[in-house]
């Protein structure tokens, strides 16, 4: 690979990463994605110690992918 094709492709990766990151997944796909159930995932949220939340409606929210990964960073242990 030439350095251009080197800076393409990292560019590329980088938008697909930030659409990613935008992307909502539901309460229900947040707790598959971290691997506990519905009660613990309502729990950490009603404490404040969930990811930042976005209302989509009146009645619905979600978490995007970018809040998530930021969360689990900040979860990170020393």
């Amino acid at each position: 690979m030439t350095l251009r094709e080197i800076e393409h492709h990292r560019a590329r990766s980088d938008r697909e990463r930030a659409l990613d990151d935008m992307r909502v997944m539901t309460l229900r796909q947040w707790c598959d994605v971290n691997g506990f159930s519905w009660d613990t995932g309502r729990r950490l949220l009603k404490s404040g110690k969930g990811p930042k939340i976005l209302q989509l409606s009146p009645r619905r929210v979600g978490v995007t992918v970018g809040a998530n990964r930021a969360w689990q960073k900040s979860r990170e242990r020393v």
